[in-house]
């Protein structure tokens, strides 16, 4: 048998941690990883946040981000050990056998410079093909990526691309200068579903068109289970498990696999609505100032307390606009908003106390959403003051009451966001909506970016503590996974309007609409093959029509 393409044997990374107050200590964040990848095979890398898949694929350039050292072991790649390679060749490496498709396309291009010159940069800097040449091979590939306009897209600048082409233009990237391998990270967590599709598909014909050998990020299994031949499952820097796709998929062996696999098993059964709801909105149209049309068209919904509506739809359909109007951020041209019988302000500045209070939101990015140099005892304090007037031991036993309510206990009022996992610190946000005795919590994408296992156990936490406070929730997605498992009602948006709306046995039952069956038939499903199941029966669809 011919050598691996790459062979990483007992690699180890290591970096400097600097822990609040005291001294900078070295630790070892993989632990000594084996595994081959063939030319033309995809490995894919799954695994929570911190598990080290970035890490190990980023070792396969001989590179570690921010400060991260490669201690030990060996990665070879055509038949040599690179972490023993001068700088030099390193970079000839980079960029030219081994080449990188980050989450981020929107961070990872210029916003300076055409499409065109930054794909066929590495191509060109590398020797690999001349400048007439990498441009002639950047048309093909934008051609077999599916984007539209490939002899003209290289032209336009990032920010005149979608997330999904500029997405697919990041590949074409990669897959310009040739190499021979490729590593993918994370290319479609920031995509809505139906992007996704597209961008996968692209992915795969492109691997199998060119003969690549890839290494495949994500946190997703359902997602890896389609592009990829073998898998290894990674956790806090270490294999798990390693075995071919079916395996890994239908008969996982440890008990972190099995977790993974089954992960997204909540099953929520919808409640009857009460008689008055605590959120209703009444023909809502808005638009942005500045702009001459309407971003919001006519809304009209409604949630009833101690149950769930979840607005579902892609970027840019309205989802987080519906949400700024209703806590006053974005005063509606059209329509009325009731709060627990009473009609809302149009605008945040000018609303009474008691509807702040009432009306809580947590954010997409608990990061942002948090200050940094706060404490979380701070944090979450700070509402109970404002709205309570809560002080001295009364406050610190409030604060306790709500920690131990979001499962985090002791321990946890002096430390600080930058001490604390995704997971924690979106706990420490919903402790501070809760602490304002809310009756309505708008939940923005609150699990979209956490890791799956993670995502569960908040999904988990907000049904516990509904039932508990009998709060109802806005819950705004585009993961329709999560929407079957929370949701008692749902509202499904397309470009401002609301085209599908009832109770989530009705809105999950056919027949659907266009827009609804195309949202279902996208969230993707962990067996294999699906991907190619859903192409055909789109190809078959439009052939129909």
């Amino acid at each position: 048998m011919s050598e691996p393409l790459l062979k990483v044997r007992g690699l180890k990374i290591g970096a400097t941690i600097f822990p609040p107050g005291e001294k900078s200590r070295e630790i070892e964040i993989v632990h000594g990883v084996d595994f081959d990848l063939e030319a033309g095979k995809v490995l894919g890398l799954i695994g929570e946040s911190g598990a080290g898949k970035s890490t190990i694929g980023l070792a396969a350039m001989a590179y570690g981000r921010g400060g991260v050292e490669l201690t030990g072991g060996e990665v070879w790649v055509n038949g040599r050990d690179v972490l023993q390679s001068t700088m030099g060749d390193k970079r000839n490496l980079r960029g030219a056998e081994v080449t990188y498709v980050s989450q981020s396309a929107a961070a990872s291009f210029n916003p300076a410079k055409r499409i065109m010159e930054q794909v066929t940069e590495a191509a060109i800097s590398q020797g690999k093909f001349s400048k007439s040449e990498a441009e002639q091979r950047a048309v093909t590939l934008f051609e077999k990526l599916g984007l539209p306009d490939p002899e003209n897209i290289g032209s336009r600048y990032p920010h005149q691309v979608s997330g999904g082409q500029l997405q697919r233009c990041m590949t074409a990237l990669a897959l310009c200068p040739e190499p021979d391998l490729v590593v993918f990270d994370e290319p479609t967590t920031a995509l809505d579903v139906t992007t996704q599709i597209d961008v996968l598909k692209a992915i795969k014909d492109a691997i199998r068109d060119t003969g690549v050998a890839a290494l495949y990020i994500t946190h997703d299994l359902a997602v890896v289970a389609q592009v990829s031949d073998h898998i290894m499952v990674l956790q806090q820097g270490a294999m798990v498990e390693y075995g071919t796709t079916d395996q890994i998929i239908n008969n996982p062996v440890e008990e972190y696999t099995q977790a993974l696999v089954s992960v997204r098993s909540i099953k929520h059964v919808e409640k009857e609505p009460s008689d008055n709801p605590v959120l209703k909105v009444e023909g809502v149209t808005a638009r942005y100032s500045g702009t001459n049309f309407d971003v919001l068209k006519d809304i009209n919904v409604e949630i009833h307390p101690g149950q769930t509506l979840a607005v579902v739809g892609e970027s840019g359909s309205g989802k987080s606009t519906l949400a700024r109007v209703i806590t006053g951020l974005l005063p509606p041209s059209k329509g009325e908003i009731t709060f627990d019988g009473r009609t809302l302000t149009p605008d945040l500045a000018t609303r009474p106390l008691d509807d702040l209070r009432e009306l809580q939101m947590i954010y997409q990015m608990a990061d942002t959403a948090m200050n940094p140099r706060q404490t979380v005892g701070t944090i979450i304090g700070r509402p109970l003051e404002f709205y309570f007037g809560l002080k001295g031991k009364e406050k610190q036993a409030r604060i306790q009451e709500l920690l131990d309510e979001i499962e985090l206990g002791e321990g946890f009022q002096d430390r600080y966001p930058a001490e604390l996992s995704g997971g924690q610190k979106q706990r420490v946000c919903i402790a501070r909506a809760l602490a304002a005795k809310p009756k309505l919590i708008i939940c923005d994408e609150v699990t979209s970016a956490l890791d799956p296992l993670v995502a569960d156990g908040i999904l988990k936490l907000l049904l516990r503590l509904q039932k508990v406070e009998d709060v109802a929730y806005l819950f705004i997605t585009h993961d329709l996974a999560t929407v079957k498992a929370i949701a008692d009602s749902i509202a499904v948006m397309f470009q401002g309007q609301v085209v599908r709306y009832g109770p989530k046995s009705k809105v999950l039952a056919p027949p659907f609409d266009d827009y609804t069956d195309l949202l279902l038939s996208s969230v993707p499903e962990m067996k294999l093959g699906w991907l190619e199941e859903v192409i055909a029966n789109r190809k078959m669809e439009s052939a129909g029509n």
